[in-house]
């Protein structure tokens, strides 16, 4: 059994001083293969008492010495990804060949690109030509609560503490209880760069506990969550006594928009990309839109798809998906199934239970609804898991009308030749962000939702703004510079 107890606070691992055991439990095996600790208020108050003491100082350091240790940080980073990517796998699931690439490559690519836009950033700008004496300063908010989730550990731990230290902000780092394994090596990282004492701090906890502290906490200037609608609106409340800054990064019920003249792969591209990481990405297209004269070609395709995918130990290299990454959410997703089924949805791949030949760990069969509508529980609720609803439509406005009729709003897909009609539909849906025909985003483009998908943006410029507070000065004189 892995001891990994302590926390990193003021450039130290130290003993928990108000520690409550924790096990960190393998989802393929449904084994413990380590312990942690969650921290209590002692140990929340020192990381934050550590933080604001380094701030004064961390905040008045120049571009060149902050770029200087991000790019410490990315070499050393670069060294032990495929440590990272081992540690990923085993601690959510996430088979190697994607814990190593994607998961674990999601981190780096991320410290290279925020050094690229620290790098451009303009902190200090004249208003206008109108006004030239006025000048617009950007300025670190202060001391930071950073709260991660365990699906894309890397992912989000790196689009929060890399533009919050870029910024010049201090931070506590609360990674996510069931997954914290990454976030300890990532600290490692952190020390061996040698960014000062104080400046990153790491106390592993529960929500209830460390994240209620840190919401709340009157030392924090600014909370940066990540995770379920739910707990978004418990840390807003938490939040609100104290007027922190509050950006969070919630749930989503991604609408796959498929017209009739979509390109030929478009069908098994969506289910595929619903499937990936078992299903457990915030921007999964979940809800597939089909066109009704390409319905029936469609539905099969999708659970072709889904018979195809294979599910297996995430220790082996291969295309296949893994477990989800807990005995509670492996529960969550069966309710939801079973509630598909008994709401009439037509179940046309996968069902209930573990696939053949799994008697233990979380895994779940890739599962497609056919005949979907949007009242039912599996088209409203994010399942978080590989489960797929097909629903038909009969026009563009139609399409339009079920892709936002959801609480959320985080990412809707758009497949189409027509670049014309693309471009319409993109500009209706009421998203935070549309990928089209398969395209990516491209590096540093913002990450984040509308409505119940959350507030703020992560990544490139509009990432590291959510950090900065923004200062207007008027009188200033040029030549005293």
């Amino acid at each position: 059994m892995q001891d990994a107890r302590k926390f990193y606070i003021n450039g130290q691992w130290v003993e928990p001083k108000d520690g409550t055991d924790l096990e960190v439990i393998d989802p393929s095996t449904e084994e413990a293969y380590a312990v942690i600790s969650l921290g209590g208020q002692a140990d929340t108050d020192a990381a934050v008492a550590a933080a604001n003491a380094a701030f004064e100082s961390w905040s008045q350091t120049s571009r060149e010495e902050r770029v200087a240790l991000l790019e410490k940080l990315l070499e050393i980073y670069g060294a032990r990804m495929e440590e990272m990517g081992e540690t990923i796998s085993r601690e959510m699931g996430a088979p190697l060949s994607l814990a190593k690439t994607a998961q674990a490559g999601a981190g780096f690519a991320h410290i290279k690109n925020f050094i690229r836009t620290l790098k451009g950033f303009e902190f200090d700008r004249p208003l206008g030509e109108h006004a030239p004496n006025d000048r617009i300063l950007y300025e670190a908010i202060g001391v930071c609560g950073l709260i991660t989730p365990w699906n894309w550990p890397m992912n989000q731990v790196t689009l929060k503490v890399i533009p919050a230290l870029a910024s010049g902000c201090t931070m506590v780092l609360k990674p996510s209880e069931i997954a914290p394994m990454s976030a300890l090596l990532f600290a490692e990282m952190v020390h061996e760069a040698g960014f000062p004492a104080g400046v990153f701090n790491l106390v592993n906890g529960d929500g209830a506990g460390v994240g209620t502290q840190l919401s709340g906490h009157p030392d924090i200037d600014m909370i940066s969550f990540t995770g379920s609608t739910r707990a978004g609106k418990a840390i807003s409340k938490n939040a609100a006594d104290t007027i922190k800054r509050v950006h969070l990064e919630l749930g989503g019920k991604g609408a796959n928009i498929v017209f009739a003249d979509a390109d030929e792969k478009a069908v098994k591209r969506g289910a595929m990309h619903c499937f990936n990481n078992t299903g457990q990405s915030c921007n999964a297209p979940t809800r597939m839109l089909v066109e009704r004269s390409a319905y029936d070609k469609a539905v099969e395709a999708a659970a072709e798809a889904a018979n195809i995918t294979a599910v297996d130990d995430p220790a082996k290299e291969g295309r296949h998906i893994g477990p989800v990454v807990s005995q509670t959410q492996f529960d969550k997703v069966q309710t939801l199934i079973d509630a598909g089924i008994k709401e009439g949805a037509r179940l046309v791949a996968g069902g209930l239970g573990r696939p053949e030949g799994a008697n233990r760990g979380y895994f779940v069969r890739p599962t497609v609804f056919a005949d979907v509508n949007n009242d039912m529980t599996i088209a409203r609720e994010e399942i978080f898991g590989p489960v797929l609803s097909i629903i038909p439509f009969d026009d563009e406005e139609e399409a339009i009308k079920i892709a936002n009729e959801t609480v959320y709003g985080l990412t809707d897909y758009v497949q189409t030749q027509d670049s014309e009609k693309a471009n319409r539909v993109a500009r209706r849906l009421r998203a935070g962000m549309v990928e089209m025909n398969g395209q990516s985003r491209g590096a540093g483009a913002p990450f984040g939702g509308y409505k119940q998908s959350g507030n703020g943006r992560e990544g490139g410029i509009w990432g590291l703004e959510d950090f900065l507070e923004v200062k207007s000065v008027s009188g200033w004189t040029a030549a005293a510079e």
